[in-house]
């Protein structure tokens, strides 16, 4: 690995200060100037280089180009002379390569020369570059050279200088000049590390983003938590980036300097001016500095870093408004607080992680052997120490480097006593983040979830700590926006470990030698000297004791007498003998697994307790009498084998979780849990005693999750559960359960599902739960309470919401839900909805349903018809049925004689196959009554009534809806079904009505009679 700070081609090492470029006198010799100037540049200590040697009509040796890519500074003199030398120009045209691609800073210097003459080529300077040019050299055209060297002057002698004229003397100018390149040259790379793992990658990611934004003012933050190398990338970037601009400033140390000096912000304001403009500036107060650094910086592109901010006023006296400077300009501002970048509202914020497993190994070994890689006796240790660090570099450097040179022995002593203490530059370091808390409530919040909360669910430590009275929702926010805590997978509180170790060692640091005197206990040996002793004070607040499953250990209760001020008291696998009465009596949360009594004894107070978990317990029932807990919000009693029934549930008014999972002997829920109005969560996963639960549990309005799986022997959900209103997650597999109760479908809050195989996205369950009713492979009533009347209604379906790829036939012969409404966004939607039913639910080819007539060659003579009557039409269709069989039955041609248009008593349209199109008429004089579809088919059935059942879509294109309906031939709607349809069909409504028949049926013609106003005698119409 390179040692090297970046490596990368477009940023290269600089090998000199400065490269002359200038043109020989006519004797071939130096320029007199020229020399005087090397000769002064040399003796103020800048490393400056010229060429040796003229090549005159030749391309640029390759050393020459090397020595001018690595030069920082090209110093070029124009004189008169200078057009008359094609070396000069070359060195020049790579010069301002140099300056564009590697941000070479170029400095011209017109000597005896007018400027605008070398800048528009014109005058004496013009007529020479001219003449250069018409000279055969190595055959190139002189357009192309005046072009070439053209751009190459043009851009250098923009750029701001020196004009011989402007001085008194060349003394004079020479002193100027070497001022200026000294300016330069003082502004240099800012050092990063000796040893950059890593930094790559971090770099180009934020200059791609930097330069995706070039066209505006670009305003970035680099978070995260102390050590992880916020400042090492965000001089990384500088160095990559500060060529492409005149006006920069570094501004390291930002926190540091305003702690430690009380004009800390007006000295960083005067630095941020020097820097930009070159000019010491007296500033008297922060507001001067203000309105001056406004002043200056106005319409200027800058590069501005901000590094280790620590408030945001801080910002506010250098370069808070976006404003102020120009487009094109970067802001980078490094912080561990996330939230002064949400008020600066900045473009991106880049966090800053832990370096991964091979990284840190790597940047370890660099501090700890001045290699890449460990030594072979060494890599054991090496890979104990990087586990340790967590990736956090500041640790890798620092205990890298303090391991250097020592013995194994050594790195074991260290190691183990990095176990109970931290490093002290690392703990220092990283406690800067705790020590910037504003408030105590926001401390105790910290070393509250550093020794017992960490891989806890956020609200529910939450919960807890504000009935401490930390206001937990704010403190804990504050902690994450500060990298001292993070949200991990699914909510739960995370922490580095250094953070973790930092936070403990406060707490240690309290009290070294007197543990009870400390405010938080979580060392076991610590907990046992105080247990045994008897030695505990009332400033313990916290105390966990974590024992293995088959320790003996017991205490006295009265060990716990003194700890008045207890909050928080986590125990596994303790044995408490003696009366509980000694127990604190402020305890907010227990936690206590292998808890070894029967009961909870009655004298235990938990009058304040907020969460109870007595996982793993030997409970048979929680208390010989109920208990009221008016503060209890969770209990949780999961794993407790002997638990056989749940506690009173009248008394504990505000629970919102109740977690029972895997307690095998729970047979009985109390019925007072139709009580618990506040509700949020209950969980009887794997109660595989559990028959059946109460009714009232249907009550309650405010459950958000029913957590059933495993439960074998529930086998009924009752449809009273459409009651739970609040109800978005039911999880209820593996039980006995077999009917869906159709008030779920309906639910309007259900999220997710998983009942009777059906596993989920409500949106994607419900569809193939209502088809699966509709189906004739499946037994409807399998799946439905038996008195469930599901026709006088259809399911409502929102094709935006639901998936209805996956639908079942949707014909069946037992089922009594017989219509389904889908509701599309767009006409588009709708044929793509119609495709898949028909499709793939029906194997019915969609495209030829609407090209062609699939019954063209059927023979007349085996037709038959079924009618359908929809609304009041009964009239009409038992005249159509007399006309029909006559026809047949007297062989007239065409085998069917259907009547046509009668309005205004009905109207007639007429399709070929499945389907038939027609328009809702525009005269609403008239009221649409019903209408009668007629369909001609031939059948390999022998027995056409037993199998003739058929699916009615009713497609409206103008309201983007498909009404599909089940049927038996002999069956016809009825009137709330008719007013169904009707409400769904206006005015010039364009609609479609398809007829589809189970296998084994061939239908040649389709016919829709829409019937109006009062029926007459239509049998007089007919004949």
């Amino acid at each position: 690995m390179s040692k090297s700070p970046i490596s990368s081609s477009s940023s290269p090492q600089w090998l000199y200060d400065v490269f002359l470029n200038f043109r020989e006198d006519s004797t071939g010799g130096r320029n007199t100037f020229a020399s005087r100037l090397y000769l002064a540049l040399n003796m103020a200590g800048v490393n400056t280089i010229i060429r040796e040697t003229s090549n005159k009509g030749k391309e640029l040796d390759p050393e020459l180009s090397r020595s001018i890519e690595g030069s920082r500074i090209a110093v070029v003199v124009f004189s008169e002379n200078y057009p008359e030398s094609s070396q000069c120009l070359e060195e020049l045209v790579k010069i301002m390569d140099c300056h564009k691609h590697y941000g070479q800073l170029v400095m011209p210097i017109f000597y005896d020369v007018n400027p605008s003459h070398v800048r528009q080529q014109t005058g004496a300077f013009g007529k020479a570059l001219e003449q250069l040019a018409e000279e055969q050299f190595e055959g190139r055209r002189v357009v192309d050279l005046l072009l070439r060297w053209g751009s190459a002057l043009t851009q250098a002698a923009n750029l701001s200088g020196w004009v011989s004229r402007a001085s008194r003397n060349e003394a004079e100018l020479l002193e100027n000049i070497v001022e200026g390149v000294l300016g330069k040259l003082v502004d240099k790379l800012v050092h990063i590390t000796e040893f950059p793992v890593g930094l790559e990658s971090h770099v180009q990611e934020i200059t791609r983003y930097i330069k995706n934004q070039s066209s505006k003012v670009c305003v970035i933050g680099i978070w995260g938590m102390g050590g992880v190398g916020k400042t090492t990338i965000a001089k990384a970037v500088y160095n990559h980036i500060h060529h492409n601009f005149v006006h920069r400033s570094f501004l390291g140390s930002i926190r540091e300097i305003c702690q430690i000096d009380n004009r800390g912000h007006i000295h960083l304001q005067k630095q941020l001016l020097m820097d930009v403009i070159k000019t010491k500036v007296e500033i008297h107060n922060i507001e001067m500095g203000i309105t001056m650094i406004e002043k200056r910086l106005y319409g200027k592109k800058v590069l501005v870093v901000l590094d280790d901010v620590s408030n945001y006023k801080q910002v506010e006296a250098l370069c808070a408004n976006r404003k102020w400077i120009g487009q094109g300009s970067v802001m980078i501002i490094t912080t561990r607080d996330v939230r002064i970048l949400q008020i600066l509202q900045v473009d991106h914020v880049f966090e800053m992680m832990a370096m991964n497993e091979s990284e840190s190994l790597e940047l370890f070994s660099w501090h700890a052997f001045k290699e890449a890689r460990p030594t072979r006796d060494f890599i054991a240790l090496s890979r104990h120490a990087v586990t340790y660090c967590g990736g956090l570099p500041l640790a890798l450097e620092v205990l890298g480097s303090y391991l250097y040179g020592r013995r194994i022995q050594e790195w074991e002593s260290v190691l183990s006593k990095l176990k109970r203490i931290p490093n002290d530059f690392v703990h220092e370091k990283l406690k800067i983040s705790y020590d910037g808390l504003l408030d105590y409530t926001e401390k105790n919040i910290f070393l509250d979830i550093c020794c017992f909360f960490i891989g806890m669910d956020r609200a529910y430590v939450t919960t807890i700590l504000n009935d401490c009275g930390f206001h937990s929702e704010i403190g804990i926010s504050v902690l994450i926006e500060k990298g001292l805590i993070k949200i991990e997978k699914n909510n739960k509180l995370g922490m580095h470990d250094l953070l973790r170790d930092m936070g403990r060692e406060i707490i240690r640091q309290s009290s070294p030698e007197e543990p009870e005197k400390r405010s938080r206990l979580w060392a076991c040996e610590d907990v046992l000297d105080v247990l045994k002793e008897q030695t505990g004070t009332k400033a313990i607040e916290g105390l966990a004791l974590i024992l293995d499953r088959t320790s003996n250990t017991q205490f006295e209760t009265k060990a716990f007498e003194k700890m008045k001020r207890l909050r928080l008291l986590k125990l596994n696998h303790v044995q408490l003998v003696g009366d509980y009465e000694h127990l604190p009596k402020h305890l907010r949360l227990v936690h206590w697994q292998g808890f070894p009594l029967k009961h909870i004894p009655d004298n235990f107070y938990l009058g304040d307790v907020v969460a109870l978990d007595f996982k793993r317990s030997n409970i048979t029932h929680v208390w010989k009498k109920p208990q009221l807990l008016l503060r209890l919000k969770f209990l949780n009693l999961s794993h407790s084998r002997y638990l056989m029934r749940t506690p009173d549930f009248s008394k504990l008014p505000n629970l919102e979780k109740l977690i029972l999972k895997d307690c095998p002997n729970l047979s009985e829920i109390h019925p007072s849990i139709g009580d618990l109005s506040n509700i949020l969560v209950i969980n009887l996963k794997d109660c595989t005693s559990l028959c059946n639960l109460p009714r009232t549990i249907y009550l309650l309005k405010s459950l958000k999750t029913l957590i059933l799986s495993g439960c074998s022997r529930i086998s009924k959900l009752e449809e009273d559960i459409g009651q739970m209103e609040s109800l978005t997650t039911l999880i209820a597999d593996n039980t006995a359960v077999k009917q869906v109760p159709f008030s779920i479908v309906r639910s309007k809050s259900i999220g997710y599902i998983s009942l009777c195989g059906y596993e989920g996205l409500a949106r994607n369950v419900f569809p193939s739960i209502i088809w699966s009713w509709m189906s004739p492979t499946m037994n409807a009533s399998s799946h439905m309470h038996p008195s469930q009347d599901m026709s006088s209604s259809p399911v409502y379906l929102d094709s935006l919401n639901n998936n209805l790829g996956d639908l079942a036939p949707i014909f069946g012969s037992s089922s009594k839900l017989r219509s389904v409404l889908v509701q599309c966004s767009s006409e588009v939607q709708l044929t793509q909805e119609l495709r898949t039913i028909i499709d793939e639910q029906y194997a019915v080819n969609f495209t030829e349903l609407e090209t062609t007539s699939c019954a063209s060659q059927v023979s007349d003579l085996s037709l038959r018809f079924i009618l359908i009557g929809i609304g009041s039409c009964e009239i009409l269709s038992d005249t159509l049925g007399t006309s029909i069989s006559k026809g047949l039955n007297t062989g007239v041609s065409g085998g069917l004689c259907l009547p046509g248009d009668n309005y205004p008593y009905w109207l007639t349209h007429t399709g070929e196959g499945h389907s038939v199109s027609f328009r809702v008429p525009q005269d609403s004089s008239r009221c649409l009554k019903g209408m009668t579809l007629c369909v001609s088919y031939s059948s390999t059935l022998e027995d056409v009534t037993a199998e003739c059942l058929v699916s009615i879509l009713i497609v409206n294109y103008t309201n983007c809806t498909i009404h599909i309906y089940k049927r038996e031939t002999a069956i016809s709607f009825d009137d709330e079904e008719w007013q169904g349809i009707r409400s769904n069909l206006g005015p010039g409504d364009n609609m479609k009505i398809f007829v589809l028949f189970r296998h084994g049926f061939t239908v040649k013609k389709t016919v829709v009679y829409l019937v109006y106003g009062e029926l007459i005698d239509t049998k007089s119409q007919l004949s």
